[in-house]
């Protein structure tokens, strides 16, 4: 496998509080000083693209809610080595910032948006700010940030009834929607019996829509399998983490907000890289940490080990 992704947490903070992911708020946030700042994640950005990763995505929390983020894009764009640049948002403050952050260098945004029905979609994530993310969706899509792909977590008896209304917006719109089965990460972030495995999903949009026929998505960049669904545009997604084994082709590695590099979401292992950059650590032997987790990557085949409860709101999605 390729170890050529980099996904980036800039911030444990979120403006929502979904409940498969930060039910909780503000609780468990770390103070600013354990978070990495811009100059952190600038540097170890480059040193990993010195090793080998050539795409980055910027998560949070909600990577919006960072003062200048757009400065950090800035700065990020320019490394060389990287070639695709991208940001994972909730929406809420994407219409003002779309065209600020397609200037400064972004290339493509992922939208999370578990319900297009105001009220499902407050109940997903306490707060009744659809609207917004439907604004912000628009102007994503007008700044050319692209192409735009939205993501929905489903949930049994929370957000199922909203397959249907996910992908005919397809219809109406050049956007993938592409649906995530859920998995709890901590005892706060829903119940067992939430899960909907996607080969349950797969069958309600193909009794609403017809048969989907798989295909391939160039450069899509992460575990993803795709289908055509008739008269889209773009291609439907799926992410099965609970019902299929996609360790042998994941080819990121994770940057938690507070400066530990993770080679896999579900594994009990991380590497403090923090401690390294404020210990007075050189670049060299930043490098060969970084060299080591990609080799210690590149042979997992199948995760056996499972992190202890974590809040994704710290590590990104």
């Amino acid at each position: 496998m390729n170890v050529d992704y980099l996904r980036v947490s800039v911030t444990d903070r979120c403006n929502l509080r979904c409940i498969y992911c930060n039910p909780l708020g503000d609780h468990g946030r770390r103070d600013r000083e354990g978070i990495l700042d811009f100059d952190e994640i600038h540097r170890v950005v480059r040193l990993c693209a010195e090793c080998g990763i050539r795409k980055v995505r910027l998560t949070g929390g909600e990577p919006l809610m960072c003062r200048k983020i757009a400065d950090l894009v800035h700065r990020l764009a320019a490394v060389t080595g990287i070639e695709d640049l991208s940001l994972t948002t909730n929406g809420v403050s994407l219409g003002p910032m779309a065209a600020q952050l397609k200037a400064a260098g972004l290339k493509r945004v992922n939208v999370s948006l578990d319900a297009v029905d105001r009220e499902c979609y407050q109940r997903m994530t306490g707060f009744d700010l659809l609207p917004q993310v439907l604004d912000g969706l628009h102007q994503a899509l007008e700044a050319g940030l692209t192409p735009v792909r939205l993501n929905c977590v489903v949930m049994r008896d929370r957000n199922l009834s909203q397959v249907i209304p996910l992908a005919e917006s397809m219809l109406r719109l050049p956007v993938s929607v592409r649906f995530i089965e859920y998995c709890p990460t901590s005892r706060v972030t829903g119940r067992a019996d939430d899960y909907v495995p996607n080969a349950e999903v797969r069958r309600i949009i193909e009794t609403r829509f017809g048969p989907l026929q798989n295909v391939a998505v160039p450069a899509a960049g992460g575990p993803a399998a795709y289908c055509k669904m008739e008269g889209a545009a773009e291609a439907v997604g799926f992410i099965s983490g609970r019902s299929e084994v996609f360790c042998q082709a994941c080819s990121r590695l994770r940057l938690s907000s507070d400066g530990r590099i993770k080679p896999c979401l579900h594994a009990d292992r991380s590497y403090d890289v923090k401690g390294l950059l404020r210990g007075g650590a050189n670049d060299e032997v930043i490098r060969d940490l970084i060299r080591r987790i990609i080799r210690e990557k590149s042979r997992y085949t199948r995760i056996t080990s499972t992190a202890e409860d974590f809040l994704m709101q710290s590590i990104g999605g």
